[in-house]
């Protein structure tokens, strides 16, 4: 169809990225229309139904019934994602469900399963290589100049799931993880403001380190700390990959990151950077319209990723920064996924890994650092 009518999504629980971050992206983009809400509790889904001004049911029958959405974005309180998001598919509902897919992996198989037999599609909330910066990244790795990426580096970049998602996408997500290493430690902090619970006090910090061996020889290493989103004691953001012909790395105070690509000199002896710009609409501003890579290599001296939500008109369309981006990619994902019949571009299985990888460090770390072999058993649990 030439203009498809637009996706109809509801709207599944009401955790606080539902009306702050999902109901405004929804209502922004062209091809999708918000069309209910579900919360366990009257109260709470009034309250989110009212903000975003479109019907609220705590009944999930009624809601399919009366308001016909194609696709549900599970939202909810972290310890519900495996339960409701197995509820909104076995009610029928392609399903974008945040992260992780669920806790426990026999969870997230019930959830594919059941979604495999009725002919449903599944995205993860999984937005991390999706914003801009990792984008472009991930593009002149695919354009070759690089050559094979041997290694790769998720330092800080994200915690759990997110950062290890990171990790791999530089491998290529086809990479096959085979054995891991993993080790897990607690220490002390002295007092500091935390911008998550807004209050002063000395914590402690859990640190999980990874060494993650792919089935091609390749290699994955992880490192994150419980205190990396709100303690000014742990600041740094890097993402890293060694490759044959060059490498790249992350270097950020916070979100305030400058990316380090370099490629080989002609004469063999020094680096020659890549230099990326940011191309917005305007000189001045406005949203973004495309990431540029400037090479340097007469070959290919320019690698373009075009932000597929940049206004079509200028000054006609959302301002999103890169977060904002990469849900709406996400989200996109499924929705084109739905309407053409093919599958999602990263979905329900590469989520799942994602989350069996970082069980598989904490298996390993509580086994005094034993290597632990994939798959692991699915009823593996967060440790």
């Amino acid at each position: 169809m030439d203009n498809p009518a637009p996706m109809r999504i509801a709207i599944i629980g009401t955790s606080a990225r539902s009306d702050h971050f999902y109901g405004p992206v929804l209502q922004a983009l062209p091809d999708v229309e918000l069309v209910s809400i579900w919360g366990r509790s009257a109260e709470s889904a009034r309250k989110l139904g009212e903000s975003l001004r479109v019907p609220w049911y705590t009944d999930l029958d009624r809601l399919i019934r009366e308001t016909s959405p194609q696709i549900g974005i599970v939202s909810v309180a972290y310890a519900a994602n495996g339960q409701v998001g197995l509820m909104a598919v076995e009610h029928g509902l392609h399903v974008l469900l945040e992260t992780p897919i669920a806790h426990k992996l026999s969870e997230a198989d019930a959830i594919i399963n059941a979604a495999r037999s009725r002919g449903l599609k599944i995205e993860i909330a999984e937005q991390f290589h999706r914003r801009p910066l990792e984008q472009i990244k991930l593009k002149l790795i695919a354009s070759g100049l690089f050559g094979r990426v041997h290694s790769s580096f998720s330092d800080f970049a994200g915690h759990g799931y997110h950062g290890i998602s990171v990790m791999r996408s530089y491998l290529g997500f086809d990479a096959r993880p085979v054995r891991v290493v993993g080790t897990v430690h607690e220490y002390p902090l002295i007092a500091y403001y935390s911008r998550l619970a807004g209050d002063t006090r000395p914590r402690n910090e859990t640190q999980e380190h990874g060494l993650i061996e792919f089935e091609d020889g390749r290699l994955g290493i992880f490192h994150w700390t419980s205190v990396g989103y709100d303690s000014p004691l742990r600041w740094w953001r890097s993402s890293r990959f060694l490759a044959e012909k060059g490498m790249g790395i992350t270097v950020g105070v916070w979100l305030e990151v400058q990316e380090r690509l370099s490629l080989l000199a002609p004469d063999g002896e020094a680096p020659t950077f890549i230099t990326l710009e940011r191309r917005w609409e305007r000189v001045d501003g406005g949203a973004l319209a495309a990431m540029i890579a400037h090479t340097g290599n007469p070959d290919l001296p320019t690698v373009r990723w075009d932000n597929p939500f940049a206004p079509s008109r200028q000054g006609h369309g959302p301002q999103w920064h890169d977060d904002e981006i990469g849900v709406a990619g996400c989200i996109m994902s499924l929705v084109n996924a739905v309407r053409d019949g093919t599958e999602p571009s990263y979905g329900a299985l590469q989520g799942r890994l994602d989350q069996e990888l970082i069980l598989a460090i904490r298996q390993s770390a509580a086994e005094g650092g034993r290597p632990v072999t994939l798959p692991l058993d699915p009823d593996a649990q967060r440790l």
